[in-house]
């Protein structure tokens, strides 16, 4: 091992694991031409001893192969703007998405800070200013609140930047985001294969107006080529004023079941299995359930699981590759890259007989 505070090299992996230092930067980037087998005996040893990559000499390479890129520093800014500091955390998928953005930050040799827009006074050239001069040049805008969707006006030829989910929609910076259509999609799908054929969608009408209508086009792309006698229509659910209180949405609820008397509902556990309980109604023996914003996989609940944390990860995986290329401002196209959710069975959906 080397002393410590020493970075480890890829020499050092290599002769400790008997090959050649190709073999080990190949083994590190994951490429096909080694066995799967060599890549993980390797990628695991790196991991023990420590590794982690140099940016600087990343870019270095870069530059090297004639790229006109000069890299950014060891930081990456991860820039929120909710009510308070750190009110995102409370929402499940935000904080996974923050914990994939520093796993992947640490892979990769950086290390990720937080800012928080709403400080007080703090404008978008104060921020631009202090970003710059803390070394920083690439940003993660993430945790954006929909009520604040303006304009970033951060002097964007001296970033690098890649943006979750998708607030703020100016500027039209790249995005990684969960592919929500899809997801809802999938659900419907599997709740089909389940056996069952009356099925409801019930979501916030916020929630979906967050997702550019992802959701409900989802829901209506599949449902249109049912027999008509199998279609009910969407239900946009009102947000409560009370967070603690499903009063709102038991009131909605209550009259669309009797009207339209689905045999299973797709939509948030949290917002409607509470409902459903104090309508008196039981999942699964009165209607089957799918979550399309799964959080956990201990077979109660059936659902699409949603890889937040792998969200973050292919942003942050991203920009690194816009600092080794020096790829800064607003993109003349914008890219959005969808990460797919995966199904889980759960007892919330038992497989009815067809």
């Amino acid at each position: 091992m080397p002393p410590s505070g020493h970075r480890v090299t890829m020499a050092q992996i290599a002769a400790k694991a008997g090959v050649h230092t190709t073999t080990v930067s190949l083994a590190l980037r994951n490429h096909p031409s080694l066995p799967d087998a060599t890549r993980q005996r390797i990628q695991e040893l790196a991991a023990r001893m420590g590794y982690t990559p140099d940016p600087a000499l990343r870019a270095l390479v870069a530059h090297r192969r004639g790229v006109t890129g000069i890299g950014g520093g060891r930081t990456l800014a991860y820039l929120t703007n909710w009510d308070s500091p750190w009110a995102w955390k409370g929402a499940v998928a935000h904080l996974k998405f923050f914990e994939g953005a520093q796993a992947a930050a640490k892979r990769l040799g950086y290390q990720l800070e937080h800012f928080w827009q709403g400080e007080p006074h703090l404008r978008d050239h104060r921020l631009s200013d202090i970003l710059q001069a803390r070394g920083i040049q690439g940003l993660i805008v993430a945790s954006q609140s929909h009520e604040n969707d303006r304009r970033l006006g951060l002097d964007w030829d001296r970033f690098c930047a890649v943006k979750i989910d998708l607030f703020p929609h100016e500027p039209r910076i790249d995005i990684v985001t969960n592919d929500q259509r899809n997801i809802l999609r999938t659900a419907f799908h599997r709740v089909r294969a389940h056996g069952y054929r009356r099925i409801g969608f019930a979501v916030r009408k916020v929630w979906d107006e967050c997702s550019d209508e992802c959701w409900s086009s989802g829901f209506l792309g599949v449902q249109q080529f049912l027999p008509e006698a199998e279609r009910i229509p969407l239900l946009f659910l009102d947000s409560p004023t009370d967070n603690a209180s499903h009063d709102i949405t038991t009131r909605q609820l209550g009259p669309w079941l009797a009207q339209h008397k689905p045999d299973a509902l797709i939509g948030y556990e949290a917002t409607l299995l509470p409902a459903l309980r104090q309508l008196g109604l039981a999942v699964p023996a009165d209607l089957g359930f799918a979550d399309i914003c799964l959080h956990r996989q201990d077979g109660q609940t059936a659902g699409v699981f949603e890889h937040c944390d792998k969200v973050c990860e292919r942003a942050v995986e991203l920009l690194s590759g816009k600092l080794d290329l020096n790829l800064r401002g607003i993109p003349t196209t914008h890219c959005i890259t969808n990460v797919d959710g995966t199904w889980c069975d759960g007892a919330s959906l038992p497989r009815r007989n067809t």
